[in-house]
């Protein structure tokens, strides 16, 4: 089995609360099957989003933000936007889940908005596209397969470079990568098994009012499931994209 032992993740966080700040963390480094000091954050809220930031790093996480929105403009968002412009012009490998996949979306010339009438919560099914079935990080997916989610915006326009990976029966642009740059995004949550779903859904129902109601949200709950080919997809990305590509 190659060894991840010495591989540097710079994980971007868009969070507030210091509970799921650290939940979010050690979710990333679940997923990836690495050590948590393997892991350098930075927070939208706090720190410099710069080349400095990207530093050492052999790659790039961006995470979920159950607070902000990949539409609006804060103060911060022109350096986030432009951080992950300067990873697609190094070459970084990247990987965006949900607010990330959106950030990416945006930031390289596609079109994210916000629409709580197709937001999806819970476990829900997703669908390769004819690419994504040829892809070499999600091919050796089944056909259909499940994945917890949890976002009121979506993607509507991908990027000029941007490849389709996947979709749900309600919208489109669950996944895609960026043609010529080892840079994906998914709109499920990459980090996040079942469990790790319930604790977020907790954390954050008052941010979503499509689950406000008591009955709405237990069936959002009972409806989770394990998702357990996505559980491995960020140690898939690692491997495939920072061990094999240094290996040659």
């Amino acid at each position: 089995m190659p060894d991840l032992n010495d591989v540097r993740i710079l994980l971007v966080q868009a969070r507030s609360a210091r509970d799921i700040v650290i939940q979010e963390q050690e979710c990333f480094q679940e997923r990836c099957r690495i050590r948590l000091e393997q892991i350098r954050t930075v927070n939208v809220l706090s720190d410099r989003l710069d080349e400095e930031a990207l530093g050492r790093a052999d790659a790039l996480m961006i995470g979920g933000a159950g607070e902000f929105s990949a539409v609006d403009d804060y103060p911060w968002m022109a350096e986030m936007l432009e951080l992950v412009r300067m990873a697609y012009r190094r070459r970084l490998p990247t990987f965006g889940s949900c607010w990330g996949h959106q950030i990416i979306a945006r930031a390289l010339g596609g079109r994210v908005v916000n629409d709580s009438e197709l937001a999806e919560m819970g476990c829900h099914s997703v669908l390769l596209t004819p690419a994504g079935m040829e892809d070499p990080l999600l091919g050796a997916f089944p056909q259909r397969f499940l994945a917890n989610m949890g976002h009121h915006d979506r993607v509507v326009e991908l990027p000029a470079e941007g490849i389709e990976l996947a979709y749900s029966e309600t919208q489109r642009y669950q996944a895609f990568r960026i043609a010529g740059r080892p840079m994906y995004g998914t709109q499920f949550h990459s980090e996040l098994d079942a469990e790790r779903e319930r604790e977020r859904l907790h954390r954050y129902r008052e941010h979503y009012p499509e689950i406000a109601a008591d009955a709405t949200f237990q069936s959002v709950l009972d409806n989770l499931a394990e998702t357990s080919e996505v559980d491995h997809l960020l140690h898939d990305f690692l491997l495939k994209y920072v061990i094999e590509d240094r290996n040659g």
